[in-house]
């Protein structure tokens, strides 16, 4: 049977009042750019394949959960087939329902998420999924390809030389003395994926690891530098384009953008460009099937704090409202982990030498590399910031090291190892 490809999309803006980023930061007062939900479907020998990215901060625990039964509901297939990623931009929605419970207790509190606004964009995506998979198309050929991002990533954590964080860099950074530090860790390639019908481009894939944001908590609801530049290309070519968030949970653009306005504009062009360049340098092959590999992976959450503590915290009007909310964030994954759901990694094999990863939460960069070690020689795209359930996956050394990350890492240390092994067995050769 050949291979056909549905293609979809929805605007998931906000309404003007919606908190964004959880409710720690400036509700929405504007909307700039929209905010854009974008999907594709394969149908083929195997059950349907379901893949979206949402211009959205996060989607966590029972709502990502959720989000991929009902997707799954509307294309005949089953969740485990559908993966749901968050391009991560700040000035955008934190969906978790749990959570939101939880912060409904405290009237003081903004909300994490509208539960109803949220449930409506879902059912709106199941329609739009449902409606694309009555105008199939061929899909006959894939061309692969990657360019060199320059001066927009780097590494967050600056570690000195007692083993500790010497210094930070965020999305921006304003230290001079850190933004002339090395670039550090980072993946500096954008790798671009293009789905053909013959001679008609259908869709294009980009993958690219950095956090999304030049600057944010002004409530002005936008996709940012890196929308920005996927919305060009997808302009210029009449077609869509979808991006998707790497391994960025320790890259930012700190580097490179001290949160001046005019520095938007700049990173969007730096990305645009190597979206290009990386299409320009794409190599084509012929496709005739696909394989969807998944492997669920329990990750216990750290024994401290405990339920008590998390409680007290989210109940304690002395603080902010960004630790309040949190704590009800890191309640939702330890009733999580007590129902004993897992997280979802997955695997679509579109060719011998192509893979799409589906990953998880904010992962460190390394993690990108590692599976790009172990799939050497060959195209791996991952996407990261799937269930975000955990938020960050650190590597095990990080907690030593200290820094913001591990003080948000739900998951105990010994994460890495359990990660590794999945994304391992998950690129092994197929049966």
């Amino acid at each position: 049977m050949a291979v056909r490809v549905a293609i979809f999309e929805v605007d998931v803006t906000v309404p003007l009042g919606h908190s964004l980023c959880g409710g720690w930061i400036k509700p929405a007062v504007q909307v700039a750019t929209p905010l854009r939900g974008l999907g594709f479907a394969l149908v083929g020998d195997e059950p349907p394949v379901v893949i979206v990215a949402l211009d959205w901060c996060g989607v966590c625990n029972l709502a990502h959960v959720r989000m991929r039964e009902i997707l799954a509901k509307a294309a005949q297939t089953s969740p485990e087939r559908v993966a749901v990623h968050t391009v991560h931009q700040h000035n955008a929605p934190f969906i978790d329902v749990a959570a939101q419970h939880q912060v409904a207790k405290y009237p003081e509190l903004p909300s994490i998420c509208d539960l109803g606004w949220w449930e409506n964009i879902t059912a709106k995506l199941a329609e739009h999924l449902r409606h694309s998979l009555r105008q199939l198309s061929l899909l006959t050929h894939l061309s692969c390809g990657q360019a060199r991002v320059e001066q927009v990533a780097s590494n967050r954590r600056i570690i000195g030389p007692d083993g500790k964080i010497r210094y930070w860099r965020g999305s921006s950074c304003r230290d001079e003395q850190a933004r002339a530090e090395p670039e550090g860790t980072i993946d500096p390639f954008l790798k671009t994926l293009i789905f053909w019908s013959n001679d008609r481009r259908l869709l294009t894939l980009h993958f690219y690891a950095t956090h999304p944001m030049s600057y944010y908590g002004d409530g002005i609801v936008q996709s940012d530098f890196v929308g920005l530049a996927r919305d060009r290309c997808a302009r210029e070519d009449r077609s869509p384009h979808i991006y998707f968030t790497g391994c960025a949970g320790n890259v930012a653009a700190g580097k490179y953008n001290d949160g001046s306005p005019q520095n938007r504009p700049l990173l969007a062009e730096r990305i645009y460009q190597a979206m290009r360049k990386a299409e320009q340098r794409a190599e084509r092959m012929a496709v005739a099937d696909y394989r969807w590999l998944v492997h669920e992976l329990f990750l216990p959450p750290r024994p401290q704090p405990d339920l008590d503590t998390l409680r007290a915290t989210l109940a304690n009007r002395k603080l902010t409202v960004a630790a309040r909310n949190r704590a009800a964030m890191e309640l939702a994954y330890r009733f999580r982990a007590q129902a004993q759901i897992p997280l979802l990694l997955s695997r679509l094999i579109l060719h011998k030498d192509v893979s799409l990863l589906h990953l998880p939460a904010e992962v460190f960069v390394e993690y990108q590399l590692y599976a790009q070690e172990l799939h050497r020689d060959r195209f791996l795209a991952v996407a990261a910031y799937g269930d975000d359930g955990p938020w960050y996956i650190p590597l095990k050394r990080s907690f030593a090291e200290g820094g913001y990350e591990v003080s948000v890492a739900f998951a105990e240390p010994d994460s890495e190892d359990r990660l590794k092994q999945s994304i391992a067995r998950l690129l092994q050769p197929p049966n």
